[in-house]
């Protein structure tokens, strides 16, 4: 094992622990001084608020870092399929870490954050960055995938208003949805077709070829079911911000009605 190699296995073990730590002691102790609703919440919404946390501030460093990997790694974006990054495998790997932590939580709080989807999600996206870390290859490509983190701060946040109930109108939920429905779709939904046509314009070359049969399919199939359920996450954001702008038409016409308008 190489000194890149012991660094990067170290960062995943370091990321699994901190996150465990984030999450079973230091989420609850900030977020009562935070916020003085989290300490009127029940033991099950309170076990969801921690898990959003710990997702919150993974989405934070790994979205970050990911952007910078994606902008200016010079090594990354020279090659795509081949390049050698350190930093782009660092990321992977505290990422790889986040996973498992997540994993781990949530088997043991089942009934109260089981998601079928998630587990899918998690299962997927910890195999195909364990080939990046294992091979070397497509660290460019992981990265480019993990900027979709940057949209899990509003997904989050949006629980969070819930959690604390705060009105679907109001205008910290409507900012925020409006805010999380765009952001969503931009770093989710909207590099599908170009990230897919440089999958196709690579097919064929001799970089790809040499990747081999199990990461080639590895890469097409993992990117497959990752977009499929964005699709369908995007799908369920999009109706929910459209039922909050009928809401907000539908109390638009009401107080107009109670004012003696009809406009």
């Amino acid at each position: 094992m190489d000194a890149d190699d012991a660094l990067v296995l170290g960062t995943v073990l370091a990321s699994l622990g901190a996150f465990q730590l984030l999450f079973h002691l230091v989420s609850s102790w900030l977020s009562a001084k935070v916020s003085p609703g989290f300490s009127r919440l029940g033991p099950a919404k309170k076990i969801e608020w921690n898990s959003r946390v710990v997702s919150t501030c993974h989405s934070v460093v790994v979205g970050a870092l990911s952007l910078s990997v994606s902008l200016f790694d010079e090594a990354a974006i020279a090659d795509p399929l081949w390049g050698d990054s350190l930093l782009a495998k660092v990321n992977v790997a505290i990422a790889s870490g986040y996973l498992i932590s997540d994993l781990l939580v949530i088997a043991r709080h089942w009934d109260v954050i089981g998601d079928k989807f998630f587990v899918i999600h998690h299962c997927a996206s910890l195999y195909a960055f364990f080939l990046v870390l294992r091979d070397g290859t497509l660290q460019y490509i992981a990265n480019f995938r993990l900027l979709a983190e940057l949209s899990s701060p509003c997904v989050n946040q949006r629980w969070f208003l819930e959690a604390l109930q705060y009105s679907k109108l109001s205008t910290a939920n409507v900012l925020n949805g409006l805010l999380m429905t765009l952001v969503f779709f931009v770093v989710r939904i909207l590099p599908i077709p170009s990230f897919y046509g440089f999958m196709l314009s690579v097919v064929g070359t001799e970089a790809y070829a040499r990747l081999g049969l199990l990461t080639q399919c590895s890469w097409v199939g993992s990117c497959v079911v990752l977009d499929v359920m964005n699709v369908i996450w995007m799908v369920k954001i999009s109706k929910g911000c459209l039922r909050v702008i009928a809401l907000m038409r539908h109390e638009k016409a009401a107080s107009g009605l109670r004012n003696g308008k009809l406009d």
